[in-house]
């Protein structure tokens, strides 16, 4: 009777670990290749792949994918919108196709509709993109320095903004506040972006150890224009964390701070989008940031007018 009563109670919590471990949420975690700064994952869509996509927290869509890769997984068209780019100029309509299965790590997203457009640039080396809000529902982590994509559920919690930032999502991508010397301003966090990147009328109240110069020129649809570059003579801080007087770059096709995937790369980021929060962890609080190691390319120039609400920003 002892014997069995023993083995019984084994029993009994063994069912209960299992219970245990079975209630709780997965984890996706998947690799994530960086070229030049910028994040890659392997992604399935529908079953078929795996294909080269860009994690690109600037895009406020759900997810892009070229022509061809729609073409050759005959993609149905189910309607169109418009896409412009933070600078609201240059919006172009594009057609949208449905994706029954888009498969991350493991994660699966069902009934995805994606942009159907040309990617440019470095970004041609992929058949599409990933956008911010395709992971609303998880805690979506960018382990730059372990090269790593983790999609959890859970919720981050504030500390005072020392490694975890509130932001907002005005067009379904994050902007968060940090400080350039004196100066508090918004900023887009994006992994599709290049470097830290200063709209020109902020960088006209700013101090720089190195006065810009031209730096390389950016593409719109109609027209080019020059981009400076320089290193600034105050630092940059984000959190707890500070740029010592980065390199920044100076453009007018921007109006708000852009804090590229260069920057970007020096963290692990989590963004939880259903509270609005986002954590950096480095393992440094004073960083560095060096030269841009591509030219941007800037797909739209700036204009003045809001946009129109059913625009899907491309980062």
């Amino acid at each position: 009777m002892a014997i069995l009563a023993r083995i019984g109670g084994c029993t009994l919590l063994l069912a209960l670990a299992i219970s245990s471990a079975q209630s709780q949420d997965p984890v996706y975690t998947t690799h994530m290749e960086v070229v030049r700064g910028k994040p890659y994952v392997m992604v399935m869509v529908n079953d078929r792949g795996p294909f080269r996509f860009l994690v690109d927290t600037g895009t406020g869509g759900q997810a892009i994918v070229t022509m061809e890769l729609a073409d050759q997984l005959q993609l149905p068209l189910v309607g169109d919108t418009r896409i412009t780019d933070p600078s609201r100029q240059g919006e172009k309509r594009a057609d949208t196709v449905f994706i029954d299965k888009l498969s991350i790590g493991g994660a699966d997203f069902i009934a995805v509709e994606a942009v159907r457009h040309k990617l440019y640039g470095d970004d041609g080396e992929c058949q599409g993109v990933l956008g911010f809000k395709l992971f609303e529902d998880y805690l979506l982590t960018l382990d730059y320095p372990n090269q790593r994509l983790t999609l959890a559920s859970g919720a981050l919690v504030p500390d005072h903004e020392n490694t975890v930032l509130p932001f907002q999502m005005p067009d379904g991508v994050p902007v968060a506040r940090l400080r350039i010397g004196d100066l508090q301003v918004d900023a887009l966090f994006d992994s599709g972006g290049t470097g830290l990147s200063i709209p020109e009328q902020i960088a006209s109240q700013l101090k720089f150890s190195s006065e810009p110069v031209d730096f390389g020129n950016g593409e719109s649809l109609s027209s080019r224009f020059l981009i400076k570059a320089g290193i600034l003579g105050s630092d940059v801080q984000v959190g707890q964390y500070t740029f010592a007087q980065p390199f920044v770059e100076v453009n007018t096709a921007f109006p708000q701070v852009n804090f590229g995937s260069c920057p970007m790369q020096n963290f692990s980021f989590t963004f939880d989008q259903v509270n609005l929060l986002m954590r950096l962890e480095a393992s440094q609080r004073v960083l560095h940031l060096a030269t841009t190691p591509t030219k941007p390319r800037l797909q739209n120039a700036p204009q003045l007018k809001p946009p129109a609400p059913d625009l899907v920003p491309i980062g």
